[in-house]
């Protein structure tokens, strides 16, 4: 009976070759299932980059350098990331078609799957913001009166109160958002693309990159209503003023012309 008893096994045995088991299949997903998703993302990424620099040295070589370390006629681009090219190309700054004070915006050339292209080479020369999920940058919810808030205190300086942009110095402006797309937005604070500073998020958090974007969208939609009137491009107090003076002055000093013509008319009859 003593012997029978010792081969008995312990109530725990089941449970513990259960573990086991699941342990052993676990492990074995482990070693094979990711590597090869793994390698098709590596695989995928190589073939974007391979590709990416074919459009790079035919579009952008000439300005940038070889290797992406700037010249004369272009800055490095060593470090600036896959959203700066995502922006900077998506939007048809570049390639720039002369250099000057400013970039403008114009024709987009490449498709979006070359610009990732493109994106994933010169992300290559070394880390820098990347490129923003759809996530991000929607403003699906976001707080319409905080990004208000926030527009005023880092943007309007330069792009007036409702984005419709503005004059700089020596021949550089701000650029109008009306239409811009969220993402490039986004990207745009993300990089300081320019004359433009930096709000990473480190500064400024995805949240309230949000409630930016949603506050441009609504105060340039035509929903959007003016209490003053004709907004005069929402360019502020001192159009607004000018206009007021030149205008309203223009008018008073006409009325006081007429008034004096019937005036002297009416005492020589």
């Amino acid at each position: 009976m003593k012997k029978l008893s010792s081969r008995r096994r312990h109530p725990l045995a089941a449970v513990v070759v259960l573990l086991l088991a699941l342990a052993a299949t676990g492990g074995l997903y482990a070693a094979f299932a990711p590597a090869d998703k793994a390698q098709a993302d590596e695989t995928a990424q190589s073939l974007a980059i391979k590709e990416g620099k074919k459009l790079y040295t035919v579009g952008c070589a000439s300005c940038h350098g070889v290797g992406g370390q700037g010249t004369t006629d272009g800055p490095s681009l060593v470090g600036v990331g896959s959203a700066a090219v995502d922006f900077q190309v998506g939007t048809g700054r570049m390639p720039a078609q002369q250099p000057g004070a400013q970039v403008p915006k114009k024709k987009v050339i490449y498709t979006q799957s070359q610009i990732d292209q493109l994106a994933a080479y010169i992300a290559s020369f070394g880390a820098g913001p990347i490129t923003p999920t759809k996530k991000q940058y929607n403003p699906e919810g976001a707080d319409i009166a905080k990004g208000g808030d926030l527009f005023r205190t880092n943007c309007a300086q330069c792009h007036n109160f409702t984005g419709e942009g503005g004059a700089l110095t020596n021949g550089k402006y701000a650029p109008s958002l009306e239409g811009v797309d969220p993402k490039h937005v986004y990207e745009a604070m993300q990089t300081g693309p320019q004359n433009m500073p930096s709000f990473p998020d480190t500064t400024m958090p995805e949240k309230q990159k949000q409630d930016i974007i949603a506050y441009i969208q609504t105060v340039n939609s035509d929903d959007s209503e003016s209490p003053g009137g004709f907004k005069l491009g929402g360019l502020g107090p001192v159009s607004e003023g000018l206009f007021g003076w030149v205008f309203g002055l223009g008018a008073l000093i006409a009325v006081a012309i007429w008034v004096a013509a019937h005036t002297a008319k009416a005492k020589k009859s």
